[in-house]
Order: C-alpha cells, then sequence, then structure tokens
C-alpha cells in the first residue's frame, strides 16, 4: 500500500486539481451500481459485519485499492526508498515543516469554525512564529517552544456539527476516504488561503510541497507498511479499520469516546466478587492474617 492511501486528504489539499476531485466524486456517484450485496436480515451476524464495515461499494473500492497499490509498487515506492537512502534527515525535517505551515491557515480556520478557541490560538502563533523566525516554516520554532502542531479539515469540521460519515469509498491514487471526507476535501481546495496568495508560481508551490510531503510520509512508512501487509489476512481491511480508528481520533482531537468502550461493568463485578470469595476461603483456611 502507499501513503496516498493512508494520509487522507494531502493530495486534495495541496495540488489536486478540481478536476481530480470532481471526477472522484463522479467515480463515487457512478460506482452505485457496483455496491455489495446486503446480506439478508435473517442472517444477523453477517448483517451486523456489513453495517459494522459501511462500506457498500466494496467490490469497486477493492478494485482502486489494487490500482493505487499496483501503482505505488511501480512508481512511489521506489521513489520513497532513494529519498529515504539520499535525503539528509535535516533536509526531510525541514521539508516536512514548511509542508505543515503551508497547511497552517487552512487549519486555523477550520478551528475558528470548530468553536476550538486554544486551538486556534496555538496555529496563529505557530504561523506567525514559524513563517517569521523559522525561516518561511523551515524550522519549526513553535514547538521548540511548547506549541505542538494538529491539522483540521473540512471534513472534521463537518463532522463536528453533526454531518453523517457517510459510506466507506476509496479513490483512485488518493486513497481512503468516506462521502463525508471526500466533499471536505474539495472544500478545502478553493479555501485554502495560499491557493488566493497573489504571487507568481503559487500552483507550482503547492504542487511540489503535496508531491514532497507524500513522497517524504511514505519513505516514513515503508517499514511499517510493509509489515502490516504481510501479517495482514485482508489488508484492505486493516487498512479500511486503520483509517477510519485515525479519523475519529482526528475528529475527537485525540480524545477518547468512552461511548465506544466496551462495557465492563459485570465483569468487573464479577472478578471483585470471585476475589473477595478467594480471600475469604484463604482466611477460613488460615493462609492469610
Amino acid at each position: 500500500m502507499n501513503a496516498i492511501a493512508v494520509r487522507r486528504g494531502l493530495l486534495t489539499r495541496f495540488f489536486a486539481p478540481p478536476s481530480c476531485a470532481a471526477a472522484a466524486m463522479g467515480v463515487f456517484l457512478l460506482a452505485v451500481s457496483g455496491c455489495a450485496t446486503r446480506p439478508p436480515a435473517s442472517d444477523t451476524g453477517a448483517r451486523a459485519a456489513y453495517e459494522e464495515a459501511n462500506d457498500p461499494l466494496e467490490p469497486l473500492n477493492r478494485y482502486f485499492f489494487e490500482l493505487t497499490n499496483f501503482a505505488d509498487f511501480l512508481f512511489l515506492r521506489p521513489v520513497a526508498e532513494v529519498y529515504d537512502d539520499l535525503m539528509p534527515r535535516f533536509a526531510r525535517k525541514g521539508l516536512r515543516n514548511f509542508s505543515e505551515n503551508l497547511s497552517t491557515p487552512l487549519t486555523l480556520g477550520h478551528d475558528i469554525l470548530q468553536g476550538s478557541w486554544r486551538r486556534a490560538g496555538e496555529s496563529l502563533a505557530r504561523l506567525l512564529l514559524n513563517s517569521t523566525l523559522g525561516i518561511a516554516g523551515l524550522i519549526d520554532v513553535a514547538a521548540m517552544i511548547g506549541i505542538p502542531a494538529h491539522s483540521e479539515d473540512a471534513g472534521q469540521t463537518l463532522a463536528v456539527y453533526g454531518v453523517p460519515e457517510g459510506p466507506y469509498i476509496f479513490l483512485p491514487f488518493l486513497g481512503p476516504s468516506s462521502l463525508r471526507a471526500a466533499s471536505g476535501g474539495v472544500a478545502d481546495y478553493y479555501a485554502d488561503p495560499i491557493g488566493y496568495v497573489p504571487i507568481e508560481g503559487r500552483r507550482f508551490i503547492r504542487l511540489v510541497a503535496g508531491a514532497a510531503s507524500v513522497v517524504d510520509f511514505r519513505a516514513g512508512t515503508l517499514d511499517v507498511l510493509s509489515q502490516v501487509e504481510r501479517t495482514s489476512i485482508d489488508y484492505y481491511a486493516v487498512l479500511r479499520e486503520l483509517y477510519r480508528q485515525n479519523r475519529r481520533r482526528e475528529i475527537l482531537n485525540g480524545e477518547i469516546d468512552i461511548s465506544t468502550l466496551p462495557d465492563l461493568s459485570d465483569d468487573f463485578d464479577f472478578d471483585m466478587e470471585e476475589e473477595a470469595f478467594h480471600q475469604d476461603d484463604s482466611i477460613s483456611r488460615g493462609l492469610l492474617p
């Protein structure tokens, strides 16, 4: 698999032309004819698994997944391997900081829309510090003084306002997404302030920054994704679940949704009663004071 399929929205935000995003949405709409068959209500186990996967376009999604994986094998992975061998660590860090700084104005806008004022203050501070003292973002001065980086996008903002996730979709050469996230990616492309900066070559800058970020991220996941692929019975399903878990964490800003945790109260009560029983039995035998 590839970094494009893991780092959602990167291509769309930085350099995917609007025609690509529109084509991806068109593919989704046309894909309705390739829906997976819904199990009958009588098969409760299969029906529950189908609903949990939320992947009605699975046959087509798997086709695009394999197509993207093949493109990664032919092009992106070899480039990432060369990049990993030749690019000095400090240069990789600077490139990563620069790309992250370019996305900060958009993150700031979504912080405000979500009412996250503390995080908005952090985004503003990071933008000002890194764009000036950090030499156009090449150095993460803000992180040095304890202001951590974070990212927001339109998909997360829509989630905060209660817009449903929609079905899972795998966009060819763009990676895993959902109807909500894909729609947000299109909105982010047009809303990104960097696209309206009156400087010559701004589209080229976004193109280079986006491509470099994809290669850098892929280089950093060479071993991890290879291991996941080797140890997964169903690589597609594993990455689908990893994507969803990551999106939930991003939407919740790293907090844990306790409603998704299993109810262990009954097991806990049982264990306490069992422990009390063993202690009483040990006392009766004179094994404990």
